[in-house]
């Protein structure tokens, strides 16, 4: 075997050259290298997929079962400034060197004993995530889905409850145009007499005739289990009855409840492996924290972070920005990928923006700020539009152009996101 590999950033740059395509999607060649490394799987694990909502279910899983005194295993993706946040560990994210171990387990099993499979840097990461977490045994996992579901890396490891956020379009050239097609694919994370919790109250039929047919533990949001708000607190109902007097989630957004309760009921559906008090879900609720999802930073005039990049997730960012206040202003700051529906994203917010500050990401798959102006111009949106550099040249020019009433937005690409989180850091 050639020399490999002495830190994290030599890792991630050698894995990312081990396959052709940045995306392939297919289960044998992660199954093979997960065969190779002989590990097998010994806590339970949920597992989480959808289009819009993941993450945030990812983090009240985390946060209610750390809570209940769980030790808990994490795996989410992509990460927004350092590839440590994929992996944590109770909470805290992995060390460099403990991902370089893993990585090395990986490579080691892939070219010694999986005949030199190759693997895409998603596929790595995940199963070297699986490594880390096998050597910690941790009590509980929760493994977020990348892309789909059915030929995902993630899905080559079984899970005890499968969990679906909503369901949209998104990434149509791997998952399909309809959203019975997304769907259809997302549902192949259920498996049989499993609990499959479904956080979407008018999920596609195919996702309910997949469960049928495979007889998985189908629950729906507003059939099977719920909730109900109230001003100041909300109340869960599902199949074990209800819970009244809930504080809402540290999670800001009217769309986190649904998030809540489909975590609450998934947790429900494992109560006799993970019973999970009540206090722990007040105090998960309480405690819960997930960069990036419709994030105000401090002080004036008032920044949003969110990583809204669909016509699903910018309909929710636009009712969540409704639900603020009054502002003088809305200022955007957008970068996307030129495969996203950048037109149908800013649509969706138009009415309430009054500048546009179109950005170039700085990633071979970002769309250039001309490229996402053209996009904004074709919806109709009537406030102004320049073009930036980058996020961080555009969040420069906004808060220039910026009152202390105003706010200013910044939404689309987790890279747009991530690059505005690195200059606030910078400016701490």
């Amino acid at each position: 075997m050639p020399a490999l590999p002495a830190d994290l950033a030599g890792w991630l740059a050698y894995v990312e050259r081990q396959h052709p395509q940045a995306i392939a999607l297919g289960l044998e060649r992660v199954a093979t290298v997960r065969d190779a490394l002989a590990a097998p799987k010994w806590c339970p694990v949920l597992t989480v997929g959808g289009t819009n909502g993941k993450g945030s279910i990812c983090a009240l899983l985390e946060a209610i079962l750390r809570a209940a005194g769980y030790r808990v295993g994490t795996y989410t993706s992509p990460h927004l400034l350092r590839y440590n946040e994929r992996v944590r560990l109770d909470g805290r994210e992995a060390g460099d060197a403990s991902l370089a171990d893993a990585f090395r387990a990986v490579e080691h099993a892939r070219v010694e004993r999986a005949g030199g499979t190759p693997l895409t840097y998603f596929e790595f990461g995940t199963l070297a995530a699986w490594v880390l977490f096998t050597a910690a045994q941790p009590d509980v996992l929760v493994l977020e889905v990348g892309l789909g579901g059915r030929l995902d890396a993630v899905n080559a490891f079984d899970p005890d409850c499968a969990v679906l956020a909503t369901i949209d379009l998104d990434h149509a050239e791997y998952l399909g145009g309809a959203r019975e097609s997304v769907g259809r694919e997302k549902a192949h994370i259920f498996r049989a007499g499993k609990p499959a919790v479904v956080g979407d109250a008018a999920p596609p039929r195919s996702v309910l005739e997949h469960a049928r047919a495979i007889g998985a533990e189908l629950q729906v949001l507003g059939r099977d289990f719920g909730y109900a708000a109230e001003a100041q607190q909300w109340q869960y109902w599902g199949r074990a009855g209800r819970r009244s007097g809930l504080a809402h989630p540290a999670l800001r957004g009217a769309n986190q409840l649904a998030n809540a309760s489909t975590a609450i009921a998934a947790l429900e559906s494992l109560g006799a492996a993970l019973p999970v008090p009540a206090q722990a879900i007040r105090e998960g609720l309480a405690t819960v924290q997930l960069p990036g999802r419709f994030q105000v930073l401090p002080g004036r005039p008032a920044v949003v972070l969110d990583v809204a990049h669909n016509p699903n997730a910018a309909g929710v960012l636009a009712d969540n920005l409704a639900a603020m206040g009054p502002f003088a202003r809305t200022l955007a700051v957008v970068g996307m990928l030129r495969d996203k529906d950048i037109a149908g994203t800013c649509a969706k917010l138009k009415d309430a923006v009054h500048h546009w500050y179109a950005c170039s990401l700085a990633t071979p798959r970002g769309a250039a700020a001309t490229e996402v102006a053209e996009a904004i111009r074709a919806t109709g949106a009537a406030g102004a539009i320049s073009e930036h550099a980058s996020p961080r040249a555009a969040l420069a020019a906004a808060r220039e152009a910026a009152h202390q009433s105003d706010r200013i937005l910044v939404f689309g690409s987790f890279h747009t996101v991530a690059d505005v989180m690195a200059s606030a850091a910078a400016r701490t």
